[in-house]
């Protein structure tokens, strides 16, 4: 049983996110528990990650695959990718439960789904273990370079999060020049370190924060930033936060802290409440650039795998990140909305256009 209240019970869950499937994979053979949900198909196939994590218990697991894969579907409408929204998530440690088989096996359930749903790396997945799902299915985005997949998704994430922040400088101070602003960039995994690197070739002055303390002084000495710790990171007045870590840092107490212009950066879910904080920070007056908005590059460069496109294209399409921002800033100041409404409003009125051209056959 997953739940013991009759309100919160899976298909209750799934009217409430709009989902159109969600598939529970069990194999006690390989040890495989896992769920795949996908959200919406209304502009192409059901594109995401999956996720391994070891989570307290299944219901933690549906409410984050539930969550993560709506949240792509908004991702790609926006972006302007003919491309749903589906997630899935593997329960289990990735260092210790990890083997060819429960890959495989998974692989073999996306196989099931007949091009409905589309895989690709995400936190505690590598491109290692998608060429292990590539052998029962090909319906798997991020494999090597090497067998013809589109590699490390990560600069051009990071390329998405820089334009993101570029279109909100450009809103505040009336051109995108950041020579000279200071960045508070909090997570320096791949994506923040490609972010720090793109921020110091235009000369802005960068803090870098982050639990990894030895990479922490490596980074700081590559690319001439400066080190501070995670608990300083709000005192210090900033043009910019880009939260490039965890999720929900953005909360009712470090709002009443932060002394910055703009927030925006490649984590997933910022806002501890969408609606609370979202709202807080427009009466605020900080711009937040929403999270889904400008960390679409991932996405971006598993559609161009899809596709077929060349690198240019995918450049093409991640610089595309800075008028999508720039339009949801324009709405949400001309309506006095908080930006998440308003890349939601823009994201919902594609999948109602894009519905009524697939209306007949």
């Amino acid at each position: 049983m997953l739940t013991q209240n009759p309100d919160d019970s899976i298909f209750n869950q799934l009217e409430a996110f709009g989902h159109k499937k969600v598939v529970f994979c069990s194999d006690p053979d390989t040890g495989l528990k896992a769920i795949i949900a996908v959200h919406d198909t209304t502009l192409g196939p059901a594109l995401g990650g999956t996720r391994m994590w070891a989570y307290k218990n299944e219901v933690d697991a549906l409410q984050d695959v539930l969550r993560l894969s709506k949240s792509m579907t908004y991702k790609s409408a926006i972006a302007g990718l003919n491309l749903g929204g589906g997630k899935a998530v593997i329960i289990g440690d990735s260092r210790k439960d990890k083997t060819e088989a429960l890959l495989r096996k998974f692989g073999r359930f996306i196989k099931n789904l007949n091009g409905e749903f589309i895989t690709a790396v995400d936190v505690g997945t590598n491109p290692r273990d998608m060429e292990y799902i590539r052998m029962e299915t090909q319906h798997v985005m991020g494999v090597p370079e090497s067998i013809g997949g589109s590699g490390d998704p990560t600069p051009i994430a990071a390329l998405g999060v820089f334009m993101g922040i570029k279109a909100c400088v450009k809103e505040l101070y009336g051109n995108d020049n950041i020579t000279g602003k200071t960045i508070i960039v909090q997570g320096i995994g791949h994506v923040g370190e490609n972010l720090v690197k793109l921020l110091r070739d235009e000369n802005a002055k960068v803090y870098i924060s982050d639990i990894n303390e030895e990479l922490l002084g490596q980074i700081a000495k590559k690319y001439g930033a400066q080190a501070v710790s995670n608990n300083s990171i709000f005192d210090i007045d900033a043009d910019i936060y880009a939260p490039c870590a965890l999720g929900a840092t953005v909360n009712t107490q470090t709002i009443s802290k932060l002394k910055c212009g703009i927030i925006a950066g490649s984590a997933n879910n910022q806002l501890q409440d969408e609606t609370v904080h979202g709202q807080m920070l427009l009466e605020k007056g900080i711009l937040f650039a929403p999270d889904y908005v400008i960390n679409a590059g991932g996405i971006i460069n598993c559609y161009s795998e899809l596709m077929g496109f060349s690198k240019k294209r995918t450049m093409q399409l991640t610089e595309n990140i800075y008028e999508a921002t720039r339009n949801v800033l324009k709405l949400s100041k001309a309506e006095n909305i908080s930006t998440v409404v308003a890349a939601n409003k823009i994201a919902e009125k594609r999948i109602a256009d894009i519905k009524k051209v697939k209306s007949t056959y």
